[in-house]
């Protein structure tokens, strides 16, 4: 099993920034690939980006790219999403995932762990 927490999330005016932590316990953290997720209401959980075990190879959804940054600190056991420019659009429930298989975070939306969530609310 891996637990995720996520922490950071908060109010922020648009065209701001804001940086998500997720802390990981558990399984070896630097054995998995690691994701972001959020889920803004009334809508499905949609991918937001994604960075491998070793750190090297990162993914992003189009809406975000440019503008949200996936990294990782294997000794840390720690995964950040740092966010600027931020848009009302981007206000959501955000979500720190794990999984083994690169796919199933990218393509799928069915990576094996979840976090419980962290709130971001941008005002315009």
């Amino acid at each position: 099993q891996v637990q995720l927490v996520e922490s950071g999330g908060g109010l922020v005016q648009a065209g701001g920034s804001l940086r998500l932590s997720c802390a990981a316990s558990g399984r070896t953290f630097s054995n998995y690939n690691m994701g972001w997720f959020r889920q803004a209401p009334g809508k499905e959980r949609e991918f937001v980006a994604a960075i491998s075990w070793s750190g090297n190879t990162t993914y992003y959804a189009d809406s975000v790219k440019g503008r949200f940054t996936i990294s990782r600190d294997n000794a840390k056991n720690t995964v950040y999403l740092q966010m600027s420019t931020l848009k009302p659009e981007d206000t959501a429930v955000y979500y720190c995932a794990a999984a083994f298989v690169m796919r199933t975070i990218v393509v799928l939306n069915t990576p094996a762990y979840w976090g419980q969530g962290t709130q971001v609310t941008i005002s315009s």
